[in-house]
């Protein structure tokens, strides 16, 4: 069986049944919905996106991996389930979300996640601490942006891999205009939001080795730590 089935067969064992976890899912009649009503994608549309963004973290995955931010667990923790040698610490600033990420865990019996709570933009954890830095759909939340960004490369060893994805404005009207009226009022989305060519430049100039794409509003990437971990200017 492929990752990818063995994932899909997990959800239904994490107790996703909130609308949150259908629509980010796209796995529930409301939440297919939503998807579609303000993101234009179906559930393959989701799925690639999805498989994209992980696709830096290898089948075989046993070192350090830093998830921030964990959300509801909903996306990870099938995840994680196929990587019992990795070493997993999943962090959130919000300790509801935490919390129904570390009940998924404790469902699926994952011994090798722990949880923090925490601020991305000061990470608690030493310079180098992770061969893995994943981040699924929280950019475009974050409040300081800029701190993020340097958060996660200065906790990413050298030759680390720092992947996920977010919303990026300009690529699909009808996203922005949803988040424009509706998820920003809500303080779901803070602005500043990156473009795709903001993206890229800000990534090509961080890491040694970048590749990404977008579906639609979304964009996924993988990039590689350089050995000189000095961020050009």
């Amino acid at each position: 069986m492929e990752r990818k089935d063995t994932i899909r067969n997990a959800y239904r064992l994490t107790g996703s049944n909130s609308f949150y976890d259908g629509m980010i899912t796209c796995s529930t009649i409301p939440g297919k919905a939503v998807c579609q009503a303000v993101w234009g994608m179906g559930r393959k549309e989701n799925d690639k996106y999805l498989s994209m963004a992980l696709s830096g973290i290898p089948e075989d995955f046993s070192g350090r991996l830093l998830e921030v931010p964990v959300g509801t667990g909903v996306l990870s923790m099938p995840l994680y389930r196929t990587l019992p040698k990795a070493q997993i610490t999943c962090l959130d600033y919000s300790p509801d979300m935490m919390a129904q990420a570390r009940e998924k865990a404790q469902r699926l019996k994952l011994a090798n996640v722990r949880f923090r709570q925490g601020d991305v933009g000061a990470l608690p954890f030493k310079d180098g601490s992770f061969d893995t830095v994943l981040s699924l759909n929280g950019f475009h939340a974050f409040p300081d942006k800029e701190a993020a960004y340097a958060e996660t490369f200065r906790v990413l060893k050298p030759g680390g891999i720092f992947c996920g994805c977010f919303y990026v404005s300009g690529e699909y009207g009808r996203t922005d205009w949803f988040i424009r009226h509706f998820y920003q009022p809500m303080k779901f989305f803070t602005p500043p939001y990156e473009t795709v060519e903001s993206l890229e430049v800000r990534l090509k100039k961080m890491y040694g080795h970048v590749e990404m794409g977008n579906v639609k509003g979304i964009e996924w990437f993988v990039c590689r730590k350089g050995r000189s971990t000095e961020v050009q200017k």
